[in-house]
């Protein structure tokens, strides 16, 4: 035990002389975490839109006030004639143009009914159904403030309520697809990386031979590399938390039981690649681009899994990120306990045990 705490020792002392390597595992996460939090948000706010009116009339002043006062939008532009809406877009200058018609107060005050059209550049589809969305709402709000206390014949009234995200804040959604995403990487690649190194300069013949058996000098390796993912991952919870304002409702130390589950899952992941490759070129290749793109497409971080074919749905099972990523939503932002995510707990084991079984089986203990 003692020999086998000496390699483990002699591995973290490996890991801290190689600056590269450890400025990648600790400032990848604050990194990404900054990128997905303030830079790469999915919500609308302070859009740029322009407003077409014919006539400025009180009403129309009304509304535009409190659209321009709602933190979605803001009106980079006054425009009098249609032909300048084409030029707008194609200038790049907003993303969506309100239109007011002519005699909006008027018809709104004798006719009771008034048009206002929405025009969106649905270039980017989702962002201009949002912002139609959004600016929907806030006409339809100023048409309830003008009816007050009117009686109509009938009424149907539609209430929506937003559960665990009310705010519809992204870093709920962000926090636990980075914190995956980050684990699956660094986890995988660092581990096959520095097991697949010591084959390239010979120096897994000297370990092979070392008093500890052969399996106990790969996992020596692999625990280092435990430790600071488990350190990343409190990183991310304390950015996501002081940083970004996202609450953890559930049980603290249940979530990070979990991320250490997931944390040996993917270093039995890195041990079955560094078994696999004889090459670090070849053991980067497979952890970055092998598992990076099924990590963004099939966990659901990025894409809903429920929108794709059943053949897509069914290949995304057998993606470790998507359970934890599950269990991180559930967790974090449900607030949920153990006997809601013991079935993705019980696949994250069965994926650990198959992937170390399948790396210990393929272990070469002589090198050619």
């Amino acid at each position: 035990m003692k020999t086998f705490l000496a390699f483990v020792l002699k591995e973290f002392q490996h890991v801290w002389r190689d600056k590269r390597s450890l400025f990648i595992l600790i400032a990848m996460p604050v990194m990404l975490m900054f990128i997905f939090g303030f830079a790469l948000s999915n919500e609308v706010k302070n859009s740029n839109i322009a407003i077409l009116c014919p006539k400025l009339d009180e009403e129309v002043l009304s509304v535009i006030e409190k659209i321009d006062q709602s933190k979605y939008f803001t009106i980079n532009k006054m425009m009098h004639n249609p032909n300048e809406i084409e030029n707008y877009f194609k200038q790049n200058k907003g993303k969506m143009v309100i239109v007011f018609e002519n005699d909006f107060a008027d018809k709104l005050e004798h006719d009771k009914l008034a048009n206002v059209q929405l025009i969106g550049d649905a270039t980017d589809p989702n962002t201009a159904t949002t912002m139609i969305g959004y600016a929907q709402g806030i006409i339809g709000d100023y048409q309830k403030s003008l009816l007050g206390e009117t009686n109509l014949p009938y009424a149907i009234q539609v209430e929506t309520r937003m559960l665990y995200n009310p705010q519809l804040l992204s870093a709920y959604n962000f926090v636990p697809g980075v914190m995956a995403l980050i684990l699956t990487l660094l986890g995988t690649m660092m581990t096959s990386v520095s097991i697949v190194k010591e084959k390239e300069f010979g120096s897994m013949e000297l370990l092979l031979v070392s008093p500890v058996k052969p399996i106990m000098v790969i996992f020596s390796k692999a625990l280092p590399y435990a430790l600071l993912c488990f350190i990343d991952v409190l990183i991310i919870l304390l950015m996501a938390r002081y940083v970004l304002d996202m609450p953890i409702r559930g049980n603290i130390f249940l979530l990070l039981a979990m991320s250490v589950l997931f944390i040996f899952t993917t270093l039995s992941l890195g041990l079955l690649i560094s078994n696999s490759v004889d090459q670090q070129q070849v053991a980067m290749f497979i952890s970055l681009v092998g598992l990076m793109m099924p990590s963004l497409i099939f966990s659901g971080f990025m894409f809903p899994i429920e929108n794709m074919p059943k053949p897509m749905q069914i290949i995304s099972n057998i993606v470790p990120t998507k359970w934890y990523f599950e269990i991180l939503k559930s967790v974090m932002v449900k607030g949920l306990g153990f006997s809601y995510i013991w079935k993705h707990t019980l696949i994250l084991v069965g994926m650990t045990a198959f992937f170390t079984l399948v790396a210990v089986r393929k272990f070469k203990i002589r090198l050619s």
